[in-house]
C-alpha cells in the first residue's frame, strides 16, 4: 500500500542527526506538533478537530465534560431548576473577563449560546424546546424551556466539534454562516494571530488573567484549567518523518498523532514517552454527498455498504495488531450505552463484493463520475482514501481520486454545487470515539437536507425523528431501545459508511509531564 512505502520512509528519515531548535521547559514554551494545519479559525463554522483544539485554548465552556462523561460546571458557579423543570437559572463566577479586559456578563452566554445552536444538532434541540432566554443581570442567565429537557447540562457541556464556547456578545451576534470578525476569548490562552504563518505556525499566549475554577482535577474538559507554559507554539509539519526527528531531537515536545506504524521507533527512544490517546478510540466513517448522482440514491449507497470490508480500514489506520482496532462496529462507539450490534450482518457476509457488484448495477448506476477526496497531510485519513479508492474501483465506479491538504478538502467539502462545479461526492474521516456516543452528538447522524445536515447533506426524515424520540426517553433502556432502531434505519437508508473502531497513541518528549488524556489541551501538562 501506498501508505507504508510513505511510513517506511518516514522511520528512515527518523533516524537522521538533526539540529535542536526546542527551547526548555525552563523557557516555558511548549511546542507541538497537530494533526493538520489551522485552517478554519472559527469554532462554530466546522466540525474540525483541529479547530476545536483551537477552540478550546482560546474559550472557555459553561460546562466541562470529565473522563466520566458527566458535565462538571466551569464558568457557571451553579444553578437553579424551578417550574417543573421547566426554569433553569444560572450564575456565572466572579471575575471572568475576556481577552480584552471585558467582563463575562450572563448576555454573552445567551447569544454565544444561540449562534452555536445554529450549527449544532443539541444545541438545535434545545432551542426548540426553548419558550426564552434572558440575562436578568451581568453575572447570570435564564433559560425558560416549553417542556422539561433532561439533557440541559449535556447540551450546556458540549465538546464535540462544535463545542460551545462562550464568546463576547458582539462577536456572537454575528451571522453563524460567517466567521467572526476578530478571535477574542475567554479561555487561558490568548490567540497570537500577528504570529501566524499559514502552513507553518500557529502561536498562543497565556492570558494572565484568566480564573481557573478552584478545587478539584482537570479531567478531560473539567476542572481547574491551569496553565504552566507562557507560549504554546503549533509546528505544523505534514511529513512524519519530519516530525518523528523533531521529536526525537528536542525540536519539538509533544506530537498530537504518530502513525502506529511510527510508534516502535519513537518508543525506542529514551527522551520519548507515549501515551493512549483516550479510552474510546477513533471512529471511522465514509461520508457521501447526498445531493448528486451518484449517491443521492439509496440503493447505491446500500451496495457500496455491502462492499465495506472494515478490517481493511481499520489495518490501514492503526496497523495489524488485533489490540488497536475494533470490528464489526455500528454507527455508535463500543464500550458506551447506546453501542449495539443490531443489524450489523452487512458488514462481512459472503459473497460481499461480487453481490455488491449485482446490486451496484441493479441500482441504475450508469457511469457517474465519482471525485473522491483524501488528504496527504493526515496519515490515517489517507489510508483509509487509499482504501475507499480501491473499494469503490472494485465496485465498478469511475472514481476520480482527488488528493490535498486536510485545510483545502475541509473548505472544498462545504460547496454544495455539483461536482463538475468543484463539489465532490464522496471523502473519509474519523470522529474520536466520544463524538459518536449517542444520536444527538454524532454529526453524521444529522440528517435535515441541505440546510440542517452534515457535509454530505442527507435528508432521511425518519432519523430526526428517532433523535427526538431519544431525547425524550425517560431513561436508558428507553434510549437504548431508540438507538438500535435508529442503528437499523442508517443500515438501510446508509447516511454515511461505518468503518470501524480503532486506537491510537499520543508522543512527547519526557520532559514533560500530566499530558493530557481524552481530549488534546494544554493546561495541566507542565515541565517534569
Amino acid at each position: 500500500m501506498h501508505r507504508r512505502t510513505l511510513l517506511a520512509s518516514a522511520a528512515a528519515a527518523a533516524v537522521l542527526p538533526r539540529p535542536s531548535l526546542a527551547q526548555p521547559a525552563s523557557a516555558r514554551v511548549l511546542k507541538y506538533v497537530p494533526q493538520s494545519d489551522l485552517t478554519i479559525t472559527d469554532p462554530v463554522l466546522t466540525t474540525a478537530y483541529i479547530t476545536r483544539t483551537h477552540g478550546l485554548m482560546i474559550w472557555d465552556q459553561l460546562y466541562g465534560l470529565d473522563a466520566d462523561l458527566k458535565p462538571q460546571p466551569q464558568m457557571v458557579e451553579g444553578h437553579t431548576v424551578e417550574d417543573d423543570g421547566r426554569r433553569w437559572t444560572f450564575r456565572l463566577r466572579e471575575g471572568l473577563v475576556f481577552h480584552d479586559g471585558e467582563p463575562v456578563r450572563g448576555r454573552d452566554c445567551v447569544a454565544s449560546i444561540r449562534r452555536w445552536a445554529q450549527r449544532d444538532a443539541l444545541g438545535q434541540a434545545l432551542m426548540a424546546r426553548t419558550d426564552e432566554m434572558s440575562a436578568p443581570d451581568d453575572r447570570s442567565f435564564t433559560i425558560r424551556l416549553k417542556r422539561p429537557y433532561g439533557a440541559m447540562l449535556d447540551t450546556l457541556a458540549k465538546v464535540g466539534p462544535p463545542a460551545l464556547l462562550i464568546m463576547p456578545e458582539r462577536l456572537a451576534a454575528t451571522d453563524a454562516s460567517k466567521p467572526i470578525p476578530e478571535i477574542i476569548g475567554s479561555g487561558p490562552f490568548r490567540w497570537k494571530g500577528d504570529e501566524r504563518v499559514v502552513g507553518a505556525r500557529v502561536v498562543y499566549e497565556r492570558f494572565d488573567r484568566y480564573r481557573p475554577r478552584q478545587g478539584g482535577t482537570a479531567t478531560w474538559a473539567a476542572g481547574p484549567k491551569r496553565v504552566f507554559f507562557d507560549r504554546v507554539e503549533w509546528q505544523v509539519m505534514p511529513d512524519p518523518g519530519t516530525a518523528t526527528a523533531a521529536l526525537q531531537n528536542g525540536e519539538v515536545d509533544w506530537w498530537e498523532n504518530p502513525p502506529n506504524d511510527l510508534l516502535p521507533v519513537l518508543e525506542g527512544s529514551r527522551d520519548v514517552a507515549t501515551q493512549r490517546a483516550g479510552p474510546l478510540g477513533t471512529m471511522g466513517t465514509g461520508i457521501f454527498n447526498h445531493l448528486h448522482p451518484p449517491f443521492d440514491n439509496p440503493a447505491i449507497r446500500r451496495a457500496v455498504l455491502g462492499a465495506v470490508n472494515q478490517q481493511n480500514y481499520m489495518i490501514a489506520a492503526a496497523g495489524t495488531e488485533p489490540d488497536l482496532y475494533n470490528v464489526p462496529v455500528g454507527i455508535f462507539t463500543p464500550g458506551t450505552p447506546m453501542a449495539t450490534r443490531a443489524s450489523l450482518d452487512v458488514f462481512g457476509t459472503p459473497p460481499g463484493l461480487e453481490r455488491s457488484r449485482q446490486a451496484l448495477q441493479e441500482a441504475g448506476y450508469k457511469g457517474e463520475r465519482v471525485i473522491l477526496m483524501a488528504p496527504s497531510d493526515q496519515p490515517v485519513l489517507a489510508a483509509l482514501g487509499e482504501v475507499c479508492n480501491d473499494m469503490l474501483k472494485q465496485l465498478g465506479m469511475n472514481v476520480e481520486y482527488v488528493v490535498s491538504d486536510w485545510g483545502t478538502l475541509v473548505q472544498r467539502r462545504a460547496i454544495k454545487k455539483p461536482p463538475a462545479e468543484g463539489g465532490w461526492n464522496m471523502f473519509n474521516t474519523t470522529w474520536a470515539g466520544l463524538d459518536m456516543i449517542n444520536p444527538v452528538v454524532t454529526q453524521v447522524l444529522r440528517a435535515g437536507g441541505a440546510d440542517n445536515a452534515f457535509f454530505g447533506w442527507p435528508d432521511i426524515p425518519r432519523i430526526g425523528e428517532l433523535r427526538e424520540q431519544w431525547l425524550d426517553a425517560p431513561d436508558v433502556a428507553a434510549q437504548q431501545t431508540v438507538a438500535r432502531e435508529i442503528q437499523a434505519v442508517a443500515m438501510r437508508e446508509v447516511p454515511f459508511l461505518p468503518l470501524g473502531q480503532y486506537f491510537y497513541k499520543t508522543a512527547f518528549r519526557k520532559r514533560l509531564k500530566d499530558v493530557p488524556d481524552g481530549l488534546f489541551v494544554f493546561w495541566g501538562v507542565r515541565p517534569a
